[in-house]
């Protein structure tokens, strides 16, 4: 069933079911650099996000979905695509039980939700997401 997740800056609602692509984020070495691509390439704008890490979200001009940004952790550290979910631990049983292996837990993102990034059977990083304020 479709939800209201807010509205456009005409004031049209904008609706997102489960399942859907909501994030993705882009690791980077160099950070500034790699930011001044995005926004020479596609006139991507970026802020830095309120969180104790080092995070940048990314207006790609739509909605959704929303972007990021941060340092890159690991050298095979890839970009991840986000797909929205009704429940978080639901959704890891399953993927489990069909041959994902988990790679970032249940994580809090205080005041927003859940993530956890697992990769697929085929070893494709896949990150989920459950919006949750209450999140801590």
């Amino acid at each position: 069933m479709p939800r209201a997740v807010g509205r456009t800056k005409r004031g049209k609602e904008l609706r997102t079911m489960a399942s859907k692509v909501c994030h993705f984020e882009i690791p980077a070495d160099d950070v500034e650099s790699l930011q001044g691509f995005y926004t020479e390439m596609f006139g991507w704008v970026f802020r830095k996000a309120d969180t104790p890490f080092e995070y940048w979200m990314i207006d790609t001009g739509d909605p959704v979905p929303e972007g990021g940004m941060m340092s890159r952790k690991d050298p095979s550290q890839g970009p991840v695509n986000y797909v929205m979910v009704d429940s978080l631990d639901t959704s890891l049983k399953k993927a489990l039980g069909l041959g994902a292996k988990v790679i970032v837990p249940k994580t809090a993102v205080p005041k927003f939700g859940w993530f956890a990034v697992l990769t697929d059977p085929q070893e494709n990083a896949i990150g989920l997401w459950q919006d949750d304020t209450n999140a801590a």
